[in-house]
């Protein structure tokens, strides 16, 4: 159906917009200040424009068709730079009161969280964070669902996706930025059997290991990077968070990978013996990931410096860190 977008009254597009994120015509009115009646008389006249029925009455709310949900992603990302146009001056940290909710690892978060907490406090009293765990190594249907403002980890499948795309002239919707970079290692107790002599291949695949797994699945890259090799090791335990993989291996004989710069902030560094992997793997590439929607507000651009900032002042701590002089050396 052909729409004369000059004839086209842009409040309905607003209307739609809150209508979609709330998915409920009595919330949505509330957030524009207008009526319900007036909320239902708009998307009629929306409907009529579009020759879809946009959204369905499903219980307490409403459902979106195919066609909404296919038309909201662009219409909010178009309304959003509109409003960041003619509203530059719109976020002011210092008594903003936003909420963000960031997704990442336990691992990543006890990095980046405290110096972001001094931010926040210092510069931008008022505002609330919520982080959340991140439960998979693809975090675009979270970000696209918009359960989380930013998602913040290891993502080297995504972002080769998103660069791929990109240089074959297709849209990406993500936007991405590295905050550091780190190293996986070995990690087993001090008293471990291996922990006094060269780590080899072999001792290595011979050991019992535990897995950190966000999503419960008990294979990992170190294990693809194995599966290349012609080799394998033996996954006896697996968890979901870097802080309960450190304390099982400080008091059993099991091996574990965990970031090298993470083991310095765990409170058990001493009780842990670090070894390079007994194979070449990748380094770790931390990166910010979030929707292109969300790019263009003052409140998220002040999000993604803060958390650069948070970043380089917590990589400074962990080479302080591995700089200083262990006890008894």
């Amino acid at each position: 159906m052909d729409v004369n977008f000059r004839t086209l009254d842009l409040n309905l597009l607003r209307v739609f917009d809150e209508v979609m994120s709330e998915r409920n015509l009595t919330r949505a009115a509330r957030n524009l200040s207008i009526t319900q009646p007036a909320v239902s008389n708009a998307l009629r006249r929306l409907r009529d424009v579009l020759g879809d029925e946009l959204v369905r009455r499903a219980g307490a709310g409403v459902e979106p068709t195919p066609r909404a949900l296919a038309l909201w992603p662009n219409v909010r990302e178009a309304l959003q730079q509109l409003q960041h146009t003619l509203a530059p001056n719109e976020f002011d940290a210092a008594v903003a009161d936003n909420t963000f909710v960031l997704a990442m690892a336990d691992a990543t978060a006890a990095e980046l969280i405290p110096g972001l907490v001094q931010i926040v406090e210092t510069e931008a009293p008022a505002i609330s964070m919520r982080v959340v765990p991140l439960t998979t190594r693809d975090p675009r249907k979270l970000l696209e669902a918009e359960e989380a403002d930013m998602a913040i980890g290891y993502f080297p499948a995504v972002l080769a996706s998103l660069t791929a795309r990109g240089q074959s002239g297709v849209a990406v919707p993500f936007e991405t930025q590295r905050l550091y970079v780190g190293q996986y290692v070995c990690v087993m107790r001090h008293d471990h059997p291996l922990a006094q002599q060269p780590l080899t291949l072999d001792a290595y695949c011979s050991a019992r290991h535990l897995l950190v797994s966000f999503s419960g699945r008990p294979y990992g890259f170190v294990d693809q990077t194995l599966s290349a090799m012609g080799r394998e090791r033996r996954i006896v335990v697996t968890v979901n968070q870097f802080f309960t993989a450190g304390r099982v291996v400080a008091n059993s004989d099991l091996l574990t990978v965990l970031p090298r710069h993470f083991v310095s902030v765990t409170g058990i560094d001493t009780q842990l013996v670090l070894r390079d992997l007994p194979f070449d793997q990748p380094l770790v590439h931390v990166d910010a990931v979030w929707h292109r929607r969300a790019q263009h507000g003052l409140a998220h651009e002040w999000l993604r410096a803060a958390l650069v900032r948070a970043a380089a002042a917590a990589f400074a701590r962990s080479v302080l860190a591995q700089a200083a002089p262990k006890p008894g050396t």
